[in-house]
């Protein structure tokens, strides 16, 4: 039985708007990996509707998911556990390091901000890691999520210790403002000024899923030097266009944030957020989730892939600003790859 079903509209999808757009290699920087867990306790602070997609993602499932997608391209994946609430961090980056030596893929550890500086090197150096993961939902208990700084989560000792080791920061930035709340732009720019050989990633462009996102923020971190932006999970084609106006397509990195990116959706728009539209009850029910809306009848017969809606969007962007393929290739592809290489 197939991982999950290849339908006409799919097929449809990508060779109209993909196949002749996607270069024959894709490097995919943000892909999870992870076993089936423990249901966990609901945090506040994060979201829930991607939890709805996939229980779990083995590495067999990553390959067997891009080998559906992507029928004419190569892939690779920069891979890490899932921070889910609640899960055992010893576990998932044991799991993670097993999925990268069964694939040959490199992967970033997780990192809760509790682990000391020392155990975090040992742990990045002596399991092979590239980099660290880390994700808002490990910030202390205590913070309100209004109030969560990416200090508060991502340490100044740990960006220490990255620094030294020239890794990779994958950083999902916190904050309802999202990119243009003031406090993670200042952050930011500390990064840039103080760690100048982290290599940090600001993973989904900051968040900024939606125009109203992005207020001045990419125009002041445009000055930056060092710092990416990867789009996975982000279907914006503003957004995007304006990304790469700030940093080019050299800073600019494309990641898929599989397994969610499997949905079946289209994303709008509405009232200043975003809100992801599903075929009716293939989610279970979404009525009381503000960013989940769903379709009957043809507007969801019509809708494909997640990940598909994300790379078309990026296409639109590349187009708008006249992309060449070389400049193409180097965001779906050789970004990535001059990284891990």
């Amino acid at each position: 039985m197939a991982l999950f079903e290849v339908r006409d509209v799919d097929r449809r999808f990508y060779d109209e708007k993909l196949r002749d757009f996607l270069p024959e290699k894709l490097f995919d920087i943000h892909a999870h990996v992870y076993a089936p867990h423990k249901k966990a306790v609901r945090d506040s602070r994060t979201v829930s509707w991607p939890k709805l997609v996939a229980g779990w993602n083995t590495p067999d499932d990553l390959l067997e998911t891009a080998r559906l997608m992507f029928p004419d391209q190569s892939y690779r994946a920069l891979m890490f556990g899932s921070p889910t609430d609640g899960a055992d961090l010893t576990d998932a980056n044991a799991y993670c390091k097993a999925a990268s030596e069964k694939t040959g893929f490199p992967a970033l550890l997780l990192a809760h901000p509790k682990m000391t500086p020392d155990a975090l090197r040992d742990a990045v150096v002596e399991d092979g890691f590239h980099g660290i993961k880390v994700y808002l939902t490990f910030a202390p208990p205590q913070i309100q999520p209004a109030d969560i700084r990416i200090f508060d989560f991502l340490t100044r000792e740990h960006l220490e210790v990255m620094d030294a080791l020239h890794g990779i920061v994958m950083l999902h930035i916190a904050r309802p403002l999202r990119l243009r709340d003031p406090y993670n732009v200042a952050d930011l720019l500390e990064i840039e000024r103080d760690f100048p050989h982290v290599r940090l990633i600001v993973a989904h462009i900051g968040r900024a899923y939606c125009r109203c996102d992005v207020g001045d923020a990419l125009e002041v971190l445009s000055e930056t030097k060092n710092m990416r932006f990867d789009f996975s999970a982000n279907t914006n084609a503003w957004v995007m266009e304006q990304a790469l106006r700030a940093v080019g397509p050299e800073r600019l990195l494309f990641g898929s944030d599989l397994p969610i990116t499997r949905m079946r959706m289209r994303r709008i728009e509405r009232d200043g957020h975003y809100v992801n539209l599903v075929p009716h009850g293939m989610y279970g029910d979404v009525s009381n989730d503000p960013n989940m809306d769903e379709l009957d009848g043809a507007e969801a017969e019509a809708l494909s892939f997640f990940l598909y809606e994300e790379l078309y969007a990026f296409r639109q962007a590349a187009e708008a600003l006249g992309l060449s393929r070389e400049d193409v290739r180097r965001v779906l592809y050789a970004n990535a790859n001059e990284m891990l290489t």
